[in-house]
């Protein structure tokens, strides 16, 4: 239904793809993965004819399919833009459509009043819900999803997870939750960039996503082994015949002259050796497995007493514009507790961390650092990422900087590249390395998983999860909430249920 051949992308001067071929069938859920900036977005982009500032080389043949297409940032120019004009082009649209448009609301959860608002008003996890709708009233043949899981509460991730299974529209997707990748993708295709982005590298494999995982680690790992293994005996072949070959000149040196018979023979001896010498120089060993390098941080340790009050919200109301969203919210955090706060799109979770940042920001006892959902809001009013990170622009802050920048991949050029060029994930792992340096001891985070690659996301997780001092956090990430999160608090109309995390 959709081919690709010899297909390379390119940008300015790097390759993004090279040499693509595959053929995307009817049931096929290919899930395209890798590292941040690898192309994956790029890719869809380019899949759906939607990209303006690659240069795409080979062919793309969708054989006269209909595809819909959801981008990773949606974006509304017309500011009075209300649902239900963007859904239907005209009325006869409407009516033909009608019944189709009230299941899919029920079976995303959505309330019927959301048709009469403005669009640019909803949440995030609102607008994603609004654009799968709009693909399936569309009735497109073939689905290319870019983070179709951003800001999407647990029902809907579970309602997404079941349509992808159920339905035989050939799909291709990317997604940094792993949990929605394992119990959807049947194919996989993991872009790279190697060598500090000078060459790119594309798997391409029909499994399921775990199987993909696990089997990539074992084949790293044994090639990894079989090559230390080849070069300790080539090394200790080398280092045998330099021994042989230092014996046989020192003879050379004190016999040849008195026994001309011997002088032949070690002659020939020594020739033997530097053809052997030459073997084992062209000798063809296995080499260690050129793949992406892991990104590499940590937090240092941060110091909050174990009963220290952090936070205390008592009968407290959640307003918007004097609405309330939720009342009556009670909290309390103590210490170095790490709290999640999950909740139906809509509710307020957004909201809420900014309140909290508001109520914390007057102390001078904690240190406060925050992850926002929308990068954006913080990064425009900076140039390059080094501006960012560095408030002083010294010599030691921006060493400092780059270091770090440079454990999470990032390649001198982007270190100092228009902020706005970065991918999704590339601003997340920037306002982690923000975090990091300035060492805050109490981190609000806003869906911190989203965005990064699923491959980074386990190592993000687990330094997290090691951190030393208070989290309050809003996820939908169910390795996230499993794995980080002391306590996990539902965020409802009649305020804050604490739930438990296993039944999630």
């Amino acid at each position: 239904m959709l081919e690709t051949k010899n297909l390379d992308i390119i940008i300015g001067t790097r390759y993004l793809i090279k040499n693509l071929s595959f053929t995307l069938n009817r049931n096929d859920k290919l899930a395209i993965i890798g590292e941040e900036g690898d192309g994956k977005s790029t890719l869809l982009q380019c899949l759906a004819n939607n990209c303006y500032y690659a240069h795409i080389h080979g062919t793309i043949n969708s054989h006269k399919h209909k595809i819909g297409y959801l981008p990773q940032i949606i974006e509304y120019k017309n500011r009075d833009l209300l649902v239900k004009n963007y859904l239907f082009i005209n009325d006869d649209d409407y009516y033909n459509k009608v019944n189709l448009l009230y299941h899919l609301l029920n079976e995303l959860n959505i309330k019927e009043d959301i048709l009469d608002n403005n669009i640019n008003l909803l949440s995030g996890g609102e607008k994603v819900k609004i654009e799968i709708l709009k693909l399936l009233l569309d009735d497109s043949d073939i689905l290319l999803l870019d983070e179709p899981t951003n800001d999407l509460d647990l029902n809907t991730l579970k309602w997404l997870e079941s349509f992808i299974n159920s339905t035989n529209k050939p799909i291709i997707f990317v997604s940094h939750d792993e949990t929605f990748l394992s119990n959807t993708a049947n194919v996989i295709l993991h872009l790279e960039q190697l060598k500090k982005k000078q060459e790119c590298k594309h798997t391409l494999i029909k499994t399921k996503y775990d199987d993909y995982v696990k089997a990539r680690l074992r084949h790293i790992k044994h090639q990894t082994q079989i090559a230390y293994s080849e070069k300790r005996n080539l090394k200790k072949q080398e280092d045998k015949l330099k021994q042989i070959m230092s014996k046989v000149e020192y003879q050379q040196e004190n016999i040849s002259r008195k026994y001309p018979h011997a002088a032949k023979m070690l002659k020939r001896k020594m020739h033997s050796l530097k053809y052997q010498e030459k073997k084992l120089e062209n000798k063809e060993i296995t080499e260690i497995p050129d793949v992406e390098e892991n990104i590499n941080f940590k937090f240092d340790k941060v110091f909050i007493p174990k009963y220290k009050p952090i936070l205390e919200l008592m009968n407290y109301s959640l307003k918007i514009n004097n609405k309330i969203l939720s009342s009556p919210i009670n909290l309390k955090i103590i210490g170095d507790e790490h709290i999640v706060i999950i909740g139906e799109n809509g509710t307020g979770k957004t909201t809420l961390l900014k309140e909290i940042i508001n109520i914390l920001s007057t102390r001078d006892d904690i240190t406060v650092g925050y992850m926002p959902q929308n990068y954006d809001d913080i990064l425009s009013s900076y140039i390059t990422p080094i501006d960012f990170l560095c408030n002083n622009q010294d010599k030691e802050s921006i060493t400092k900087a780059r270091t770090f920048l440079g454990n999470m991949n990032f390649t001198k050029e982007e270190m100092m590249d228009d902020i706005n060029l970065l991918s999704g994930g590339s601003k997340a792992k920037l306002f982690l390395v923000k975090l990091i340096l300035e060492q805050y001891n109490v981190l609000i985070l806003d869906e911190p998983t989203r965005n990064v690659s699923p491959l980074s996301n386990p190592i993000i997780r687990n330094k997290l999860k090691e951190f030393t001092g208070t989290i309050i956090s809003v996820s939908h990430d169910r390795k996230y909430i499993k794995e980080v999160a002391d306590k996990v608090f539902k965020l409802t109309k009649r305020g804050l249920i604490e739930i438990n995390k296993e039944e999630l």
